[in-house]
C-alpha cells in the first residue's frame, strides 16, 4: 500500500469521496471511508486533511485511514458535552 495525505475536495455520495493528493502533487482519486472510520462514526467534511491507503495497481482508487484534528477547532474547552465544560455535582 501506498499511504499518503490530501485534502478532501467533495463528497461523491454512496460513501464516497473526491481527495486532491499532496504526493504526488495534484494528483486525484476517489477514496471511500475505512472500517474503524464508519464504525466509529468519524466525519469527513470537505476540506479535511486526511491520511489514505492507494493500491499501487490502481492509482485512481484508495481508502481514506485517518482524519487529522483541526488545529484551531473548538478551541479551549475544558470537557464534556455541555458548553459549560462538565456537569458539577
Amino acid at each position: 500500500m501506498i499511504e499518503t495525505s490530501g485534502v478532501i475536495e467533495k463528497e461523491q455520495g454512496n460513501g464516497f469521496y473526491l481527495v486532491t493528493l499532496e504526493q504526488p502533487a495534484g494528483h486525484q482519486c476517489l477514496c471511500r471511508a475505512a472500517g474503524k472510520l464508519t464504525k466509529f462514526r468519524i466525519k469527513l467534511l470537505a476540506g479535511d486533511k486526511v491520511l489514505v491507503e492507494i493500491s499501487p495497481y490502481d492509482l485512481t482508487r484508495g481508502r481514506i485511514t485517518y482524519r487529522e484534528r483541526n488545529a484551531g477547532g473548538s478551541g479551549n474547552r475544558s470537557g464534556g458535552n455541555r458548553p459549560g465544560g462538565p456537569r458539577k455535582r
